[in-house]
């Protein structure tokens, strides 16, 4: 919760990083008997219909987060059936990945092998790392 001094008619012109937050925010200054008027908005929280108008605003942003994450599982399922997958590239070929097993197979240190492909020593472990699954 930010801690905002509250003087009678003080304004500050944001008063929340996100909706969420905004709730919070809200909440806390009316459990501290502070009333909020937006007056963008014409929302004033010590009325019940602005309390309702808020409380309205605030299910509708609800719904559009709730929207927009259904459409991000939604568009993943459909590129995943279409054999995209998401993330970031590989660093090495499935031919270098197994040059880099059998080098380490014969003796060779993780930190020459990531040097030999030109890679950090952590790709290396997770190589080795993915073929004991």
């Amino acid at each position: 919760m930010a801690n905002f001094p509250a003087p009678s008619g003080d304004y500050h012109p944001v008063l929340g990083r996100s909706l969420q937050h905004l709730l919070e925010v809200i909440n806390d200054l009316e459990n501290k008997g502070i009333g909020f008027t937006s007056l963008t908005e014409s929302i004033d929280t010590t009325t019940s219909t602005g309390k309702l108008v808020f409380n309205i605003f605030g299910s509708l942003a609800e719904f559009e987060r709730s929207l927009i994450k259904d459409r991000v599982k939604a568009g993943l399922e459909a590129a995943r059936k279409k054999g995209r997958i998401g993330g970031r590239p590989s660093a090495l070929d499935e031919q270098q990945k197994e040059m880099a097993i059998t080098m380490f197979n014969g003796g060779a240190l993780k930190s020459d092998i990531a040097k030999h492909f030109g890679v950090t020593r952590q790709t290396i472990y997770t190589i080795l790392k993915d073929i004991d699954k």
